[in-house]
């Protein structure tokens, strides 16, 4: 992946790269520990007075947020997209006069594919889709964390919450991709080289706040998403499993043992390809009924699995690869 780049090149995608994953893993952390230390220093009034401002912010991720386009054009995420590299391929139209909750499969460990795609302007989201504004909704925990949330909001990002989804949705007209990334933290369990197991069989949720709404549903599969890292994968019921699933379900995000190359933290450089699927019409029905959300979540299940196997080779998998959902 690095043959025809210059030194210099190759050495702005990896400390790109680098700056991603870091801030992934560490910046929400680190903001929160400096702001608890500062508190206990002379510098004390500077925490406070965020403290009192992230009181009064508090709604504000719900409200669509604070998105600045400098920060989403930001040029490290040229480099970042180059690194493995990471394209976005467009399969159908979707008009801009309709509004689209798009599920995107698998979570991998950092979801980078859906990040560089959808919150940043790298990968062309505005040229693919005209008329239409990208909006990546994740874990709503992460807005609770100082400092981080505030570059959270800066990209457009958003917490996958029914308030953030009901704005979203109703306040900000038609033309809007939601882009919600079903599997969460319990997929982030599965992401290994070579497998594709999706948890989504009694995941509905989005379906029922389709219906409710009218928006359209698209699946979207990034390929390579989970071949970016590799991961001890414990097998189900086992204790080690289940003190995952346990600190899953206190933290709300998974402890994945994963590594990459070098320093263990940087991924491998996997093409990642992210697909769009085509629309399915969904009506709405405010009061939808159990009956209406399994047929679209069926629905949605097929147009999924099709997408999977009619793109699978051209994307850098082989024909025997199945697509696995649970």
């Amino acid at each position: 992946m690095t043959k025809g780049k210059t030194k210099w090149k190759v050495f702005l995608e990896v400390v790109s790269t680098l700056q991603a994953v870091s801030t992934f893993l560490f910046l929400g952390v680190t903001c929160s520990l400096l702001m608890f230390y500062l508190m206990f220093t002379s510098l004390w009034p500077i925490p406070t007075l965020y403290f009192v401002w992230q009181v009064v912010d508090w709604h504000t991720p719900e409200r669509g947020g604070r998105k600045t386009t400098f920060l989403r054009n930001w040029r490290a995420w040229d480099h970042l997209r180059d690194f493995f590299p990471i394209k976005l391929v467009k399969t159908a139209e979707l008009n801009p006069d309709k509004n689209y909750i798009v599920g995107i499969h698998p979570h991998g460990i950092m979801s980078l594919g859906a990040f560089t795609c959808f919150s940043t302007e790298s990968c062309g989201f505005k040229e693919l889709f005209p008329g239409l504004r990208s909006t990546l909704l994740v874990l709503a925990g992460l807005f609770r964390l100082p400092v981080f949330r505030e570059y959270t909001m800066f990209l457009g990002v958003l917490p996958v919450s029914k308030k953030s989804l009901m704005h979203l949705l109703t306040n900000r007209g038609k033309g809007n991709a939601v882009l919600i990334l079903i599997g969460g933290a319990a997929e982030s369990l599965f992401s290994a080289p070579g497998i594709n197991t999706l948890v989504m069989r009694q995941r509905k949720g989005f379906v029922r706040v389709a219906l409710e709404f009218g928006a359209d549903l698209v699946p979207a599969y990034a390929f390579g998403e989970n071949e970016i890292f590799k991961q001890v994968i414990f097998s189900e019921g086992s204790l080690r499993r289940r003190l995952q699933d346990l600190f899953k379900k206190i933290m709300g995000f998974a402890p994945c043992l994963f590594a990459g190359e070098h320093m263990g933290i940087l991924p491998y450089r996997i093409p990642i390809t992210t697909v769009v699927g085509s629309p399915i019409s969904v009506p709405k029905h405010i009061k939808a009924t159990e009956e209406e959300v399994d047929h679209f979540h069926k629905l949605y299940m097929e147009a999924l699995s099709k997408l999977f196997h009619e793109h699978k080779v051209s994307c850098g998998l082989s024909e025997n690869h199945e697509l696995r959902i649970i």
